[in-house]
């Protein structure tokens, strides 16, 4: 009998014995801690289907990962979640940069100036990851809770991102995810994905209008890091109804300064054919 088939039913595996230069134990764990955070709880099946690795495998892993405090298990539910110290790992993170404690007091301001959720995203891979916010008191208002992930292409962070960085280097990261549709407004061909990034280019900030989720509209713009390299994006982010037309330049203007103030107090700089003191409307 052939043994060339794969079980029905098992997922193709995203780990290999012989993958060159890593540890594969370290890969399985590490996947299936990101594979927890990306649903928040799940079941010890469920996660051993979604990563391929046997269910006895991943318990051993989970139980190394909850000794350590990077996940927990509830007993009543029977489910696995991200632990606390996988929380002061992330923590650690926007200490070293920085980032965290400079952008907080700018966000609340912008957000106070503009009435908005203020949002602050750090790019990864063709994702945002969204790290922090500043929630408005408006009682209709947009929320990302904290490490919510969302694809560059139709997101106001992200687009703003992508827009600071060459034409070519945006289609090799999208090559490799394509330009998924969420709603009926997402950018799902080239041609119009990279007019929009031409519009934001030239004015300095991004205008996502329902395109990841209906009826909530974003303005983003981008943190660049000491190389000049956009690596982060700070935005606001509501109701469409509160993203008409003719307040647009006035809610985009403070979402550039933030970033722009964002940037300098990092110790970043601005890419050469940047001048931030040019922004248009």
């Amino acid at each position: 009998m052939s043994t060339k088939g794969r079980q029905r039913g098992r997922p193709k595996s995203q780990f290999r014995d012989s993958s060159a230069g890593t540890l594969q134990s370290l890969d399985r764990a590490l996947g299936l801690l990101k594979a927890v955070a990306e649903v928040e709880r799940s079941t010890l099946t469920d996660l051993s289907l979604s990563v391929g690795v046997p269910t006895a495998t991943t318990h051993r892993i989970l139980t190394t990962l909850q000794k350590h405090g990077f996940v927990t298990f509830n007993e009543e539910r029977q489910d696995w979640a991200i632990g606390l110290e996988a929380y002061r790992v992330g923590v650690c993170f926007m200490n070293n940069t920085g980032l965290g404690e400079v952008s907080r007091p700018i966000m609340r301001r912008l957000m106070e100036t503009t009435g908005e959720t203020a949002n602050l995203a750090v790019a990864d891979g063709t994702e945002v990851v969204f790290v922090a916010q500043v929630e408005t008191t408006n009682p209709i208002r947009a929320f990302f809770a904290r490490g919510t992930r969302t694809s560059m292409h139709a997101s106001g962070t992200g687009k703003a991102i992508l827009s600071a960085l060459p034409d070519a280097r945006v289609r090799g990261l999208l090559q490799a995810t394509g330009l998924t549709r969420f709603t009926d407004q997402t950018h799902v061909t080239p041609g119009a994905l990279f007019a929009d990034l031409s519009e934001t280019r030239r004015r300095g900030w991004s205008f996502d209008r329902e395109e990841r989720y209906g009826g909530m509209s974003c303005i983003g713009a981008a943190i660049y890091d000491e190389y000049g390299d956009p690596y982060a994006g700070v935005s606001i982010s509501g109701p469409s109804t509160r993203f008409d037309g003719p307040r647009l330049p006035e809610l985009a203007a403070p979402v550039a300064d933030a970033a722009r103030e964002i940037t300098l107090l990092i110790g970043g700089r601005f890419p050469d054919h940047r001048d931030p003191d040019q922004i248009t409307a």
